[in-house]
């Protein structure tokens, strides 16, 4: 039986996370399968993983969730936001000791995670061993055993950061294959790469679930799904919402936890929203489900998205999806005007004209629900690991 070894920085919550445990558990039915995950951040990882795979942690540590958070406003967003997410968490609270003691380990962990990941990958005697860091690409291409399939497989959109564009360029160059799960940075790195020996392969993410019900459209909901995060754009959904809510008698739910829940409380309580908009928290599989087949349109308003398979979530219930193109991953499921809308540069009134056409028009919603179910079949496990295969087949 080939042996398929995946390398996680952490199994805790988030897409990378989630799409890393599927993954596993699909492949787990055919090949020795193994997750090693540099943190362990609970007693049990946020999504189930299938007991045939098997799990290594390398570190017991709960400091990368804050890490994490600095990293990804200073990936994703401004250097002022990051310092004034950092003045907020220690200086106004006056956590100066909390402040240097995290800002010390975070540098001790980081050069721990290094040393002890390096030092587990020169052990790997598998077939394959897919990376799902730029970094983990780097010590794979250097550290890892050379009768390996090496396999970089990028989640995160460069939003046109080309610094962080030339790091996976340069971190894929020694690698066999680079996955992509868009089309657009399939193209992009292909053409990047093309002068060396890795090639670059579009493999979307999986849909979990075909649910078996569907919404009837006919529930007074918007739902939005996702972390609540300066980069999912739940702010401007409630300016949104708070513009439309007059002219029409529909709910707004926001289903998931994060940082940004207490600055979207403060709206809701200063708009008098509190019962027309429900903040969920974070909710399991089944949950959504039910909450998604209650509803009848889902709202995106992200800044970012490298692939949304929330959207696919939503669209395998039936739900027409509207979204900002400001979203890469908005942009590779959405069908504008077949499966729902793309609105264009954050256009907040042509957003809000969209939702209340379709609040208006039942039969447009039923038409662009059913397409999108036909669509989210093409995101299925059954479709989607024949491609992981055919590169399993290569050895």
């Amino acid at each position: 039986m080939k042996k398929i070894t995946i390398l996680s920085l952490h199994l805790g919550y988030g897409g990378v996370e989630k799409a890393i445990t599927t993954l596993a558990n699909m492949l787990c039915q055919t090949y020795d399968v193994e997750i090693i995950s540099v943190y362990k951040l609970y007693e049990k990882p946020a999504f189930e993983v299938d007991k045939k795979v098997k799990l290594t942690y390398l570190i017991n540590s709960d400091l990368p969730l804050k890490v994490e958070k600095y990293k990804l406003l200073l990936l994703r967003l401004h250097f002022l936001k990051l310092i004034k997410s950092i003045f907020k968490d220690y200086f106004i609270k006056l956590h100066f000791i909390e402040f240097f003691k995290d800002a010390f380990n975070g540098i001790f962990m980081y050069k721990k995670r290094a040393k002890v990941m390096k030092k587990k990958i020169k052990t790997i005697n598998s077939d394959f061993i897919i990376s799902t860091k730029t970094y983990f690409n780097d010590w794979a291409s250097k550290y890892g055993n050379n009768n390996m399939i090496k396999i970089g497989w990028e989640h995160n959109h460069h939003h046109g950061n080309m610094k962080y564009a030339s790091k996976v360029i340069d971190s894929a160059k020694d690698l066999d294959y680079l996955v992509l799960v868009s089309k657009d940075l399939q193209k992009y790195y292909s053409d990047k790469l093309k002068k060396e020996k890795c090639k670059c392969l579009y493999i979307p993410n999986t849909l979990d679930n075909y649910p078996k019900k569907k919404s009837l459209l006919n529930k007074k909901n918007l739902i939005n799904v996702g972390r609540l995060s300066v980069e999912k754009g739940q702010l401007d959904l409630l300016k949104i919402f708070n513009n439309i809510k007059d002219k029409c008698d529909w709910n707004l739910n926001i289903v998931g936890n994060g940082d940004e829940r207490k600055k979207l409380e403060q709206y809701i309580n200063e708009n008098n929203l509190q019962k027309r908009v429900i903040l969920h928290g974070f909710k399991k599989s089944d949950e959504i489900e039910e909450l998604l087949q209650n509803s009848s349109i889902f709202v995106m308003t992200s800044f970012t998205e490298s692939f949304g398979i929330v959207l696919l979530e939503a669209m395998s219930n039936g739900l027409p999806c509207v979204a900002f193109s400001s979203a890469e991953g908005a942009k590779e499921i959405i069908s504008s005007n077949v499966d729902g809308y793309l609105i264009n540069n954050r256009n907040f009134s042509k957003m809000e004209k969209t939702i209340l056409d379709l609040i208006n028009d039942y039969e447009k919603r039923k038409e662009m629900g059913k397409k999108g179910q036909e669509k989210a079949k093409l995101y299925l496990k059954d479709e989607v690991i024949k491609k992981w295969q055919a590169i399993f087949a290569k050895k």
